[in-house]
């Protein structure tokens, strides 16, 4: 046997796995259940997935909270490129502690009180919740997420590729859009597909900052969970598991293009 591939770590790994898919799996295979009853078996049958098309509600929610989580991770993409930009290139500036620690305060800081410290902003402007407010606020606490991850690949950037560009009189804001964005890009396309994943996972935040007509899907599923599980609950999340498996896929294969290209770049 292979170093490290103990019998002990065999059952670890598979237990590990166990634990977190194996709950995934049933909400998947009960989807397909004929019976109204989620915890019957009744059959295969797609008639939930059906019914789901007629529960205006629902698919009201998921669109709040698709456009929500585009335009939150769009402008958090913006916001967090730009403050990871400052934090590696400006040096040590005044204020840039500070700076440092609002940014990355949201990571650490309990999504209770921030959805609490939003509300309260949000009353003291007298500002009307719903859509906006809550695509603010998601793109306030996901911007420090961004930040972290294209500030990691910005760390390890080969400055002279762009030094090579300034040299022949390309511009620093052409040879930032022209050189280093392309390079950085990968690491940017997470962080927006990582604000995007929290933006319309989250309930608590949303939940302070929402209000009449800006109901999101997580704060639908919870309403209705409340009362009793649907089975129509169990197709709505397993589509949101399938959108949520394909956009992973989608980044790695994006992600191991670049990297091949790069090499390639590299080789020639």
């Amino acid at each position: 046997m292979r170093k490290g591939l103990s019998p002990f770590n065999v059952v670890s790994v598979a237990l590990g796995l166990a634990f977190l898919y194996l709950p995934i799996t049933i909400l998947v295979i009960y989807s397909f259940n004929a019976s109204r009853l989620v915890t019957v078996w009744g059959g295969w049958s797609i008639r939930w997935y059906v019914a789901l098309l007629s529960d205006s509600a629902m698919l009201e929610a998921a669109w709040n909270s698709l456009r929500i989580a585009a335009l939150s991770a769009t402008l958090a993409t913006v916001l967090g490129t730009l403050a990871a930009v400052a934090l590696v290139r400006a040096g040590r500036f005044r204020g840039r502690t500070a700076f440092s620690g609002m940014i990355y305060a949201p990571l650490v800081m309990p999504e209770v009180i921030t959805g609490l410290s939003l509300l309260l902003l949000f009353v003291a402007i007298n500002t009307d919740r719903g859509f906006w407010t809550v695509a603010i606020a998601h793109t306030t606490v996901t911007m420090s997420f961004v930040t972290v991850v294209v500030q990691s690949r910005l760390v390890s950037f080969d400055r002279s590729l762009e030094e090579a560009a300034m040299d022949l009189g390309c511009p620093p804001l052409k040879t930032f859009m022209v050189v280093t964005l392309p390079l950085i890009f990968p690491a940017v396309a997470a962080g927006w597909m990582l604000a995007f994943t929290l933006s319309f996972d989250d309930l608590v935040i949303a939940s302070f900052t929402t209000g009449p007509g800006a109901t999101t899907l997580p704060m639908r599923i919870y309403s209705e969970v409340r009362l009793g599980v649907k089975p129509e609950i169990n197709a709505i999340c397993t589509i949101m598991i399938a959108v949520v498996a394909i956009g992973v896929v989608g980044a790695a294969l994006v992600s191991k293009r670049s990297a091949l290209r790069q090499a390639q770049a590299a080789a020639g």
